[in-house]
């Protein structure tokens, strides 16, 4: 009884549950209204912020060629370690709103081309410099810069010009765009000095710890930024983050106490961690994605009928069942979900079709040559045990699939991004234009399947100009049905966020953007 009043009264402590029902399930679990009230005082108390301790953080997901530089983060622990030092104008909150960071305040002309940014004063950067409205331009440009080879070059597109003076930082679009906004809260586009342009992979930002050691592939130690402009943040005095590939030797590392926090829960093993002594599970069901990726533009994969013949070759219940353990949804070739607010419901669901695989297998004209599908266990949780049953089922098709084990290290710098065919993983973005200008716009640098059509583009920003909420939504399925159907996509499945933590930490919120409460556990989290 009193683990789960315990915790429901967080529940109310977050919002996500009025007193009145609190009390009443109190009264129906025979608690005393005594000992009620002294659990929400309880929880409330662990939700006050307490400042001070060393956190460590146990994360997969690091190589030795991560960078400092923001545009160049592409995987969990440099996602991490970016959100210790650096802040974006803006931010997307666990609601799904977005919470004002650097810039104060925004706001757009009647049409939504014109969009304007009030930038926050007296925030400094590491080397005690103050941040400013051209720093802001800068970084923008360099993002802006195809040369800098930033994840955030998709989203960029269809800037028409920009502009700093005083405090005021100005977007001006060639098209309407209503998610601008969202647009900038892109983890990338952490602002620095400068723009970043004489030496982005320097540390220096503007956000609540500052970077002491950066050995990549290792570990990443920082210190409390004591001028950091906003105190509900950045509670510990110290944060470290140990590189920690190896899922069973993250999980040990957690349970032993040697880190307080560890991401990339292996479903497997989900269940029995939860019930682990001092140690809190936190699953979070979100928009990632658990996914293999072909280039369009490369053989074999430049034909659709083996495209297809793959896509209906994998039996994404199976997925769901094994891999996950239940811990996500079917995913449908289309790297978004009814988490999204302009999805289409009616897109039919691609069923395990071995007979339309075979038959489109054969139409494919493939000589037999194997099809080597490049995986490692980095790629996403269970990855190597998903490719070995594709491959089993995708045999029964005729299909000849071979599974290339690849390093740990170097996988996102090797292998992702470069090879024709490999596992990957998505985070999501929190609207559908974000998602498709990341990954599947012909410009964008992340476009990790090479699927390039100019109708898709086109499609892309009359929906960005399309303020009729109907209107965009159709926009929307279209281009969900070219990816779909067209695309180098197979997507078996939608990843609920795994992460873990032990009871010494207080002031998690799960954050459906991203795992590791969207990247920032150690800037939002304290010592109970």
């Amino acid at each position: 009884m009193s683990k789960e009043l315990e915790y429901f009264s967080k529940k109310v402590v977050k919002g996500l549950m009025d007193r009145r029902a609190f009390m009443g399930r109190a009264a129906a679990l025979g608690a005393s209204a005594a000992m009620a009230n002294t659990l929400l005082a309880d929880a409330a108390n662990a939700q006050t912020p307490k400042k001070g301790g060393h956190v460590k953080l146990g994360l997969g997901g690091g190589e030795s060629s991560n960078s400092l530089d923001p545009a160049l983060t592409l995987s969990q622990a440099p996602y991490n370690v970016i959100a210790h030092i650096g802040d974006q104008l803006v931010e997307v909150n666990s609601e799904g709103g977005l919470d004002n960071r650097l810039a104060e305040e925004f706001s757009s002309s009647p049409d939504a081309k014109v969009w304007s940014f009030k930038i926050r004063k007296g925030v400094l950067f590491h080397d005690g410099k103050p941040l400013t409205s051209d720093d802001v331009l800068k970084t923008m440009q360099r993002h802006s810069d195809e040369n800098a080879t930033s994840g955030a070059l998709g989203i960029m597109q269809g800037i028409e010009s920009m502009r700093a003076e005083g405090d005021l930082f100005e977007i001006t679009l060639t098209d309407p765009n209503a998610d601008l906004p969202y647009l900038m809260a892109d983890r990338h586009l952490r602002i620095q000095p400068g723009g970043g342009f004489d030496d982005p992979g320097n540390g220096i930002m503007s956000g609540p710890y500052r970077i002491v050691v950066d050995e990549p592939g290792v570990r990443h130690t920082f210190e409390r930024f004591e001028d950091y402009w906003d105190d509900s943040r950045g509670h510990f005095d110290t944060s470290e983050i140990l590189i920690i590939n190896d899922a069973t030797a993250r999980m040990s590392a957690l349970q032993s106490g040697q880190v307080h926090f560890a991401n990339l829960i292996e479903p497997k093993i989900a269940d029995l961690l939860s019930r682990a002594p001092g140690v809190a599970l936190e699953r979070t069901q979100g928009r990632g994605q658990n996914v293999f990726i072909m280039h369009v533009d490369t053989a074999p994969f430049d034909n659709n009928d083996l495209r297809l013949a793959l896509k209906y070759a994998i039996n994404r219940e199976e997925m769901v069942e094994k891999i996950l353990r239940g811990y996500g949804t079917v995913g449908n070739d289309i790297p978004v979900n009814a988490s999204y607010p302009f999805f289409d419901e009616s897109i039919p669901q691609r069923e395990f079709d071995l007979d339309k695989a075979a038959e489109h297998y054969r139409k494919s004209g493939h000589d037999g040559s194997p099809i080597v599908l490049r995986v490692a266990d980095v790629a996403f949780p269970g990855a190597v045990d998903a490719a070995q049953l594709f491959q089993q089922t995708a045999q029964k098709a005729g299909i000849p699939l071979e599974i290339k084990r690849e390093p740990g290290d170097g996988y996102w710098s090797e292998v992702w991004n470069k090879q024709p065919f490999c596992a990957s993983y998505w985070g999501g973005r929190p609207t559908q234009d974000q998602m498709y200008a990341t990954a599947y716009l012909s410009t964008a640098d992340w476009n990790d399947t090479r699927f390039k059509s100019e109708k898709f583009d086109d499609l892309l920003m009359q929906a960005r100009a399309e303020l009729d909420p109907d209107k965009r939504k159709a926009l929307y399925s279209e281009m969900s049905y070219m990816v779909r159907d067209e695309g180098g996509l197979i997507m078996p499945m939608f990843n609920d966020f795994l992460d873990a933590r032990t009871d010494a930490i207080a002031g998690w919120v799960s954050n459906p953007n991203g795992d590791m409460m969207n990247d920032m556990a150690a800037v939002k989290c304290w010592m109970a």
